[in-house]
């Protein structure tokens, strides 16, 4: 059945009441309208290769499938730029316009596993080797002779790059650099591409000359064989398995029993070990770290394009999806009575104590902190009534001003909730710890106050604005939220234990019992299909031939 391209009526009508001009916006977003054009016809000629169209949609392959996707889908699409900069004669443009922006998530949805060798590798070399290494090295890595990636987090660290475990000890006997992971901490963990794919990568290791540790350095290590695409001796590669998202990018694990690698192997633009083991430093530690401060500037641009993407489809679908009839009622009604002197439920008896402008002094006490929550919800029901009368006494039919009150009512539904919640909570638990023992009493009431007092915080303007509270009661809650999470610190894993969630049913290498966090990770990635073989035959179908310009 072929379905006509119409536009939904609802999206065209909003469409048709915008007050400004589109296109101008979205020539200010490219940064002019020549820009425009170059996007709009790059995009039109990307997309007529067809390399973004699927037989089978991603969601329907197995773990493995997706990877060996991913790779044809990127050596395709690598292909086709390097056909565009001969016919083009442009430099990286084209990697970064295709790679960098909506065109490549179009194409590679889940990610490619070639990405960190140009958003990485590269730049790494630029940066950070001598101008006799990168005559050597960029050029092979530019023609693709080698797939490079960048390993520098660890399973056991993640930004505390001081604390990385991995070795490189220079053996002045043999002028070479021995990197070894001493640890299972040690194991690299998580760089794109390391799994399967690449068959070079800049390694970050503390460096060690003449028995001195110097600090994290880079250095380039052959992982894989140029050939066969087999692991070399000593090389402990392979990928960590399914994830939420980005399942082609292929991020892998990688560990070194004593690999040794050419004195040259270490990139010394800035800092250099002579042959004899003589370690000169670099005019600034900051420059090892160059590599990644651009990648960090990557990741807010996609989260940019990833954003938009969002936002685009959250807007459109509000446009057309409809909601029930409005039925104003569930706390204005509630109000409206008790500012009559009605009877009120339970759940809303608060606000016949509240339907004045009055605020009582602050009370820093639990139960003043659960009086000032109804306060608020009652002070914002009052706003929203105002408002809707206000707008009624104006003209506007009940529905109408209903609607245009809509954001201060959710406002006031969430504040009416937060008092009902927090109030609740203590009631509940002043019941519930009446049998218990005094240790677990005190504990238990201190979750409740923990619960309140943070919400006090997250609320304070709304506190502000509708009770007496001050600048030194303020201070006082901060206070007491500090020294409630300093007494609670030693009884937290004991309170997730008292839920008694077996590891079978939590099915978490994290969250296990045991807390054998990293052994299980690495338990957990060997199960990975794609480490069952030390080449996917991706390399020898996509890789390989295009690597060698057969593709």
């Amino acid at each position: 059945m072929s379905l006509a391209r119409t536009i939904n009526p609802d999206l065209q009508k909003e469409r048709n009441q915008c007050t400004f001009n589109v296109t101008e916006l979205t020539h200010l977003i490219d940064g002019g309208a020549q820009n425009t054009e170059e996007r709009k016809k790059r995009e039109e000629m990307v997309l007529k290769e067809g390399i973004h169209i699927e037989e089978v949609p991603a969601e329907y392959l197995s773990h493995k499938e997706k990877y060996e996707s991913a790779v044809k889908k990127a050596c395709l699409l690598f292909k086709m730029i390097r056909r565009l900069q001969e016919e083009e004669n442009t430099g990286m443009e084209n990697y970064r316009a295709v790679l960098g922006g909506m065109l490549g998530s179009a194409i590679l949805q889940d990610g490619s596993p070639l990405t960190l060798h140009y958003v990485m590798f590269i730049p790494t070399l630029m940066g950070q080797a001598t101008v006799e290494q990168q005559a050597y090295w960029i050029g092979r890595a530019f023609n693709l002779d080698i797939i490079g990636t960048y390993a520098q987090t660890e399973l056991g660290h993640g930004t505390f790059i001081r604390g990385l475990e991995t070795t490189a000890t220079y053996d002045t006997a043999t002028k070479e650099f021995v990197l070894h992971s001493p640890t299972l901490t040690s194991y690299k963990w998580w760089p794109g591409g390391l799994a399967h794919t690449a068959n070079y990568c800049i390694v970050m290791a503390q460096l060690y000359t003449k028995g001195q540790c110097h600090g994290i350095h880079p250095f380039i290590v052959q992982l894989r064989d140029e050939e066969t695409h087999m692991p070399l001796p000593g090389i402990k590669v392979g990928e960590i398995g399914a994830k939420l998202g980005m399942n082609g990018t292929n991020n892998g694990f990688l560990g070194f029993e004593c690999v040794r690698i050419p004195r040259d192997h270490m990139l010394m633009k800035n800092s250099k070990v002579l042959e004899d083991g003589t370690y000169v430093n670099s005019p600034s530690s900051k420059l090892t770290y160059g590599t990644m401060m651009f990648v960090r500037v990557v990741i807010v641009q996609d989260m940019c394009n990833y954003m938009a993407k969002a936002v685009t489809i959250a807007t459109r679908y509000s446009a057309v999806r409809h909601q029930s009839q409005l039925k104003p009622e569930y706390l204005v009604k509630a109000w409206q009575q008790a500012r009559s002197g009605g009877e009120l439920p339970p759940t809303v008896s608060y606000l016949s104590r509240s339907t004045t402008r009055r605020h009582p002094p602050w009370d820093s006490s639990l139960e003043g902190i659960i009086d000032a929550f109804h306060m608020v919800a009652a002070g914002k029901i009052n706003l929203c009534v105002a408002n809707i009368e206000k707008r009624q006494n104006l003209g506007m039919a009940y529905e109408d001003a209903w609607n245009m009150t809509s954001v201060q009512l959710t406002a006031a539904s969430e504040a009416h909730c937060r008092a009902i919640l927090v109030s609740s909570y203590y009631e509940e638990t002043k019941q519930l710890v009446r049998d218990a023992t005094p240790p677990l009493r005190v504990v238990l009431l201190r979750l409740v106050d923990l619960y309140a007092v943070y919400w006090a915080l997250q609320c304070v303007g709304d506190l502000l604005r509708f009770t007496s509270i001050s600048e030194r009661d303020i201070e006082h809650l901060q206070g007491w939220y500090e020294s409630l999470l300093a007494t609670l610190r030693p009884d937290a894993v004991g309170l997730v234990d008292a839920f008694d969630i077996s590891d079978e049913i939590l099915h978490s290498a994290l969250g296990s019992y045991d807390g054998r966090v990293y052994e299980r990770l690495m338990e957990e990635a060997m199960k990975s299909p794609l480490n069952k073989e030390p080449v996917n035959n991706s390399f020898h179908k996509y890789l390989k031939p295009f690597m060698q310009g057969k593709l």
